[in-house]
């Protein structure tokens, strides 16, 4: 996989996937409706408390890595995303698998049963079995992973590979703060990013 995602990363991709399809009269948004989408506190897991420098420093990074692009107006820029299903993107999902990454990314790892029942603003899925069938094509595609079933649980649930594997014993973390592991997974999408640029650097340096 070669897009590595911070937490507030992906909250930023899936506030944009979802506006796009559930309030596409405003869509593109501003920084100040980027910022109040992340900090929702409806159909967001964990619930987030970012100031608007750390939303406009998350959408630099992905301005960086091409996944937004900025929409500069009269008064105030915009910005819409690059992730998937544009001219710019390799990514192209059909409107269940978009809905499904778009869920994955706002409140993590769900059972298929959470899944459809979230998505309803963003896909019209006929049954469990539906979300089922789209989510092991996205593991096969290398996207989606299924967790290892939990003690007591009769569904399993799939986490996005968008920020590197997903683990079963993840926890949310509380709001408006990362715990160790998220910032070793932020640790671990830096390195990655470091990698890459270093490579082009070498390739420059043959050139």
């Amino acid at each position: 996989m070669d897009i590595c995602l911070t937490l507030n990363e992906t909250r930023v991709i899936g506030c944009l996937l979802e506006k796009e399809s559930t309030t596409p009269d405003q869509y593109p948004l501003s920084l100040n409706a980027l910022t109040n989408a992340c900090n929702q506190k409806s159909n967001r897991d964990p619930v987030l408390s970012l100031s608007e420098s750390e939303v406009r420093s998350a959408v630099s990074d992905l301005l960086a890595k091409r996944l937004v692009s900025e929409i500069s107006g009269s008064r105030v820029s915009k910005f819409k995303h690059r992730f998937c299903n544009t001219e710019f993107s390799d990514l192209q999902l059909s409107q269940e698998e978009r809905a499904i990454i778009c869920i994955l990314f706002l409140r993590g790892a769900q059972t298929p049963g959470e899944i459809r029942s979230r998505t309803s603003r963003l896909a019209s899925f006929v049954d469990v079995e539906t979300v089922e069938r789209g989510l092991k094509k996205m593991v096969d595609q290398g996207v989606v992973a299924q967790l290892p079933r939990e003690a007591g649980k009769r569904e399993v649930r799939y986490g996005h590979l968008f920020s590197g594997e997903v683990k079963a014993t993840m926890v949310p973390v509380s709001k408006g703060s990362l715990d160790d592991k998220t910032r070793i997974k932020e640790l671990e999408c830096e390195i990655l990013e470091l990698k890459k640029e270093i490579k082009r650097l070498r390739g420059l340096i043959r050139v």
